[in-house]
């Protein structure tokens, strides 16, 4: 049984607005103490923690417009199709980095929906859903990639 249509699949290669996001040495920071960072760059906001970008360009809101998991509800909202199956899970994350992130940094980030297939597991059908986060600093250079796989089923 197939679940994905063309139009589904149509959306494979499609992007989100571009976010833009200015570092502080502030936010480099408190992100460091907030995480418990040991070492003097994160501390001293020199440099961002790998992690430092987890949720970077997300939308900011209230306790109000958050789902039960913490997310925003926006998290909903990124561009694709509407599937036919509707639980979704974390399926993984790969982070791909190309020099740290710096105060003073002007961030740009787009978000593709780069991938969609099905696999039948063993309680019924999956369908994956890779989508792509590219970081670049408003010049055009690469500072990192995220690529999140999430599972419908």
């Amino acid at each position: 049984m197939t679940l994905l249509t063309e139009e589904h699949l149509a959306w494979i290669g499609t992007s989100d607005e571009p976010v833009t996001v200015e570092v502080s040495r502030r936010d480099i920071q408190k992100y460091a103490r907030a995480t418990e960072q040991q070492l003097q760059e994160y501390l001293s906001g020199d440099e961002a923690p790998p992690m430092f970008v987890f949720n970077l360009f997300g939308e900011v809101c209230g306790p109000g417009d958050l789902r039960h998991d913490g997310l925003s509800r926006s998290a909903d909202t990124h561009s694709g199709p509407r599937l036919p199956l509707n639980r979704y899970m974390a399926g993984g994350t790969e982070l791909r980095f190309h020099r740290p992130i710096r105060p003073g940094d002007v961030l740009i980030g787009v978000r593709t929906l780069v991938e969609m297939f099905e696999k039948e597991g063993r309680s019924g059908p999956l369908i994956f859903i890779r989508r792509e986060l590219a970081i670049t600093t408003a010049d055009g250079e690469c500072v990192m990639e995220e690529i999140q796989t999430a599972i419908a089923r």
